[in-house]
């Protein structure tokens, strides 16, 4: 079997198990609502408890780092750095979701678990950003497996926790970091889907400026 028949065999047996699930409803249930100002140690948990022990599980050294603007989420740069590694990859995510909005939930729903109801899965985050970061980090783990634990490349992600509140700081942030999240290209997971049914790749995407 190649490395990449591998990989996607074992990408589709662990989420087979439920470890898909189960990893996303322990973030889902951290309630990072960015425009609550209540959930700020929610949004720093997140990273630190979270998403940090996970990257680190995978060989990434991780940094929690300020946001420039005072009194705004923090952000994460997590790297894995192989030896005459060839080209970098930087990746991108963000943990905050808008607010749970509890009584419009219908019954048996609640924006902090994750619920399964045929091939759906609710919660929030679950399509807003905590489900796409989450299969890619798993995915990425099923690689290095699969690779023996190399992947031929390096690897950057920023993680930020102000996204649904329009990112402050994140332009200030990136051009102190500049040198930390130099990269070859570019490869994020959040974005519209054409179709529920069918994946969608975006070769190319022009920024919006408010």
């Amino acid at each position: 079997m190649s490395n990449r028949a591998e990989a996607v065999s074992n990408s589709q047996a662990l989420f087979a198990s439920g470890a898909f699930t189960q990893t996303l409803a322990r973030r889902v249930a951290i309630p990072t609502e960015s425009q609550n100002p209540a959930r700020a140690g929610d949004l720093q948990r997140y990273l630190s408890d979270e998403i940090s022990p996970s990257l680190t599980a995978l060989g990434f050294s991780c940094e929690l780092l300020p946001n420039p603007l005072d009194g705004k989420p923090p952000f994460l740069i997590a790297c894995r750095v192989e030896p005459a590694a060839q080209f970098t990859v930087l990746s991108y995510g963000h943990g905050d979701v808008i607010r749970g909005l509890e009584p419009q939930w219908k019954p048996g729903l609640n924006p902090w678990a994750v619920h399964i109801e045929g091939n759906k899965i609710y919660g929030r985050g679950t399509a807003d950003n905590k489900g796409q970061h989450t299969i890619n980090l798993l995915a990425l783990e099923q690689v290095i497996a699969a690779r023996g634990g190399k992947l031929g490349y390096n690897i950057t992600m920023l993680i930020e926790m102000g996204e649904e509140v329009g990112s402050p700081g994140l332009a200030e942030f990136c051009a102190l970091h500049a040198a930390k999240l130099k990269a070859d290209v570019f490869i994020a997971s959040d974005g519209p889907r054409l179709t529920p049914e069918r994946p969608t790749l975006f070769l190319g995407s022009r920024g919006v400026m408010n």
